[in-house]
């Protein structure tokens, strides 16, 4: 069953947490979620600079103004998370930006952040996706470690380090409904994909810190803690937890087997080999939660990450050498 192409711009959930598409390349691909709290807000990952005008709009229409904005928490520095940080604060005068300890100097200077995301993108693709990122000033940064706690007008949120996507990643657990924001942890599920209004999910080996034994520790982490839901940036809020959990579990160790298949392949054939090994298992897993959309379709909405999950088992094989 697919999503309409007019679902709404803006959902909201309960506990005063919504998820605003940011329509980064296309429709329902990115998630900028926003937790309200008695007048009080927090934004949770924030896409591509074009987002910033749709998150303002979101804010002003549940009546949160600017200055009533205390957080922007970053799950990690991706771009496709990260990437307005900067810009969206300057539109937010007591705004503080929460990130993972290592992540902090990226988000103060993003010059290596944006040579990075070249790297995997090209040059002119960063460029049109981005801009020009805005650094973040050092004094309206928070580093939030293992264990770090903040407060949103008394609503507490709690830090977990967990890596496995990425060595600077954290996840964070919403006291006030035990619900999780997991960022690229708890993998990618797209609304297009869902049927009979159960979700699919799958993980997210995006380059270049993908860790099968790392991810498989962050995901237990989260199942232990029991959430009713978590909210992902690759879309939007997920229940059925403990039954998507399992399923990342099985689909991370099958990208690894891909990875591992194709250890003694290298440059182009090696890359073709990764891109029809994700593919298959990708659409063979959308047949097996019974996703009845075209090949062609399944291709619009999953080749992006196909092509990136592809790169990220190179760089992991890379790694292991």
């Amino acid at each position: 069953m697919s999503v309409p192409a007019t679902a709404p711009a803006v959902v909201d959930y309960d506990h005063g947490i919504s998820a605003v598409d940011a329509d980064y390349q296309r429709p329902m691909l990115v998630a900028v979620h926003l937790i309200v709290e008695a007048g009080r807000a927090a934004i949770v990952d924030t896409a591509h600079g074009a987002s910033v005008p749709r998150v303002l709009a979101a804010l002003r229409a549940r009546g949160v103004a600017p200055e009533q904005v205390d957080y922007v928490i970053l799950t990690h520095v991706h771009l496709d998370h990260a990437g307005a940080a900067g810009l969206l604060l300057t539109h937010l005068p007591n705004a503080r930006v929460t990130v993972h300890p290592r992540g902090a100097r990226h988000m103060i200077d993003p010059s290596r952040l944006f040579a990075a995301t070249v790297e995997v993108y090209g040059e002119q693709t960063a460029r049109r996706l981005y801009g020009e990122l805005v650094a973040v000033p050092p004094h309206r940064l928070i580093e939030t470690p293992e264990g770090h706690v903040i407060s949103l007008n008394g609503r507490e949120l709690h830090f977990l380090d967990t890596p496995g996507h990425a060595r600077h990643h954290v996840c964070i657990r919403d006291a006030r409904s035990g619900h999780l924001f997991t960022g690229d942890t708890f993998g990618i599920s797209y609304r297009e994909l869902d049927v009979g209004g159960l979700p699919m999910i799958f993980p997210s080996s995006t380059p270049v810190q993908f860790d099968p034994p790392a991810l498989h520790h962050s995901v237990d982490r989260l199942l232990a803690l029991a959430p009713e839901a978590v909210y992902l940036t690759h879309f939007g809020r997920v229940q059925d937890v403990q039954r998507l959990g399992a399923d990342l579990h099985r689909l991370i160790d099958a990208h690894a087997a891909i990875a591992l298949t194709c250890r003694d392949h290298t440059g182009l054939e090696r890359r073709d080999r990764l891109l029809h090994g994700v593919r298959t298992l990708l659409h063979d897993e959308c047949r097996r939660h019974g996703v009845s959309l075209s090949e062609s379709r399944l291709g619009e909405i999953l080749d992006h990450d196909i092509g990136l999950n592809a790169d990220g088992l190179a760089a992991w094989l890379d790694s292991r050498d």
